[in-house]
């Protein structure tokens, strides 16, 4: 599934095509995808214009002159694709490069300014809804989840206190979307490596702050820093992921210990193995020998 990194991609990719553009026509070609679309859906979208294009942990939140927030999410193997007006498409003549519309392309937006929006979901664990911006902090799908992780409020104070008292792996507490907001599978294996904290350590010792220790800050600094470094590469394109041109991600070829099981360690004067160990279903991957 894609994580922040990913998604921010995304959204970088759409918003000169749709903020401040309107939504001159819109085509959703099914009834549903992972949930049925909201009432009056394209209805709903037809006329307004985009006032901003934003994220909140993993979900893109495209901001309209009505007051509402239209909400998506990629799910498994969602992706948008952009043409523009050069390429010949207008909107109304909703065509893939290839010729016609895809089997799996099930949502298509028509902008003002000419570029056509398509929204290709094989899986069909997509969504989207549209939601009053005033109600939006209090959607099913945005209670309870914690800071960003690339916001100045998210710093070693906030996670330590998140962490306080959790019997949980820190690997378990940092996927936990109440305690830090768009983190995945990859990236919480990578800055675990970069910061040197086990992944099968106590959540809870990530408050016990040391003179010369913090594991919170390191850990902080960590997240902050693969994230950037992820979305600067365009994400990780593992099965699903393209930008909005259609072009892969290429974070993967600067993995230090995600599916690197057997390899050697990166981190200088390292010489230990990356092992990969399974929790919570899903695998970890780490070096025993230089996290702790």
């Amino acid at each position: 599934m894609p994580e922040l990194p990913e998604v921010e991609t995304v959204r970088r990719g759409l918003e000169p095509v749709m903020d401040g553009a309107r939504f001159e026509k819109v085509e959703a070609r099914r009834p549903d995808l992972r949930f049925p679309f909201p009432k009056d859906f394209v209805k709903r979208l037809e006329g307004q214009t985009v006032t901003g294009l934003g994220r909140r942990a993993k979900y893109l939140l495209c901001d309209l002159s009505s007051g509402e927030v239209l909400v998506m999410h990629l799910g498994m193997s969602g992706s948008f694709h952009v043409l523009h007006e050069a390429d010949g498409r207008r909107p109304g003549k909703f065509h893939h490069e290839r010729g016609k519309l895809g089997a799996h392309d099930h949502v298509v937006f028509g902008m003002s300014n000419g570029a056509v929006v398509t929204f290709n979901d094989p899986r069909r664990f997509g969504y989207m809804d549209l939601v009053k911006r005033t109600e939006l902090e209090e959607h099913p799908m945005m209670r309870g989840l914690g800071p960003e992780p690339l916001a100045n409020a998210f710093d070693a104070a906030t996670l330590a206190a998140a962490c306080d008292g959790k019997k949980t792996s820190l690997k378990a507490a940092l996927l936990d979307q109440r305690v830090v907001a768009g983190l995945g599978n990859i990236y919480v294996c990578e800055a675990l490596h970069r910061s040197h904290l086990s992944p099968r350590r106590r959540a809870s010792t990530l408050a016990t702050r040391g003179k010369s220790n913090d594991r919170a800050s390191l850990l902080v600094d960590a997240i902050k820093t693969v994230l950037h470094d992820a979305i600067k590469a365009g994400g990780s394109s593992l099965r699903d992921h393209r930008q909005t041109d259609g072009d892969l991600g290429y974070f993967q070829h600067h993995f230090r210990v995600y599916d690197q099981e057997g390899k050697p360690c990166v981190t200088p004067g390292c010489k230990g193995i990356v092992k990969r160990i399974v929790q919570g279903t899903r695998s970890t991957f780490y070096c025993p020998t230089c996290q702790k």
